[in-house]
Parts: C-alpha cells; sequence; structure tokens
C-alpha cells in the first residue's frame, strides 16, 4: 500500500526514539546543523529575487485594483446609483 504524503510522520521517523526525551538544546543544535547545509544565494541573486518579488507584486497589486475599481463601476451602474 502507497504511503499517504499528508499523513502526519510518527515520532520514530523524525528522529525521537521511546525512551529519549526532548531536549531544547538538542532542538537547536539539530537546526544549527540543517541551517550550514543550507546553500545560501549570493547577495546578486538575492538581490535580483527581491526586485523581481517587488515587480510582480506591483503588478498584480495594480491589476486587482483595476478589476475592483471596474466591478464596482459595473455594479454601480446596474444598481443605477
Amino acid at each position: 500500500m502507497a504511503r499517504n504524503p499528508a499523513r502526519p510522520r510518527s515520532p520514530r521517523s523524525v528522529g525521537l526514539t521511546p525512551g529519549r526525551r526532548f531536549s531544547i538544546f538538542s532542538f537547536f543544535a539539530e537546526v544549527w546543523i540543517e541551517l550550514r547545509r543550507v546553500t545560501w544565494p549570493t547577495r546578486q541573486e538575492a538581490t535580483r529575487l527581491t526586485v523581481l518579488v517587488l515587480i510582480v507584486s506591483t503588478a498584480f497589486g495594480l491589476f486587482l485594483g483595476g478589476a475592483d475599481l471596474l466591478f464596482s463601476e459595473l455594479i454601480s451602474l446596474l444598481a443605477g446609483n
């Protein structure tokens, strides 16, 4: 039977064994280890992607604002106001 990806994983599959208790210190040690494994973007990549997000967000905001204005005028005309 195929495993359901939406099903939560058991505690054993995330590194906790039945006899082991949660430790905040080991948690942060594991977080630090994972952060060292991350491939971080260069400054140029981060800047380029930030500008891209700002442009797309602005364009989408203008599109939604225009659609809202269009629909509010259409509703106003249909309502006779």
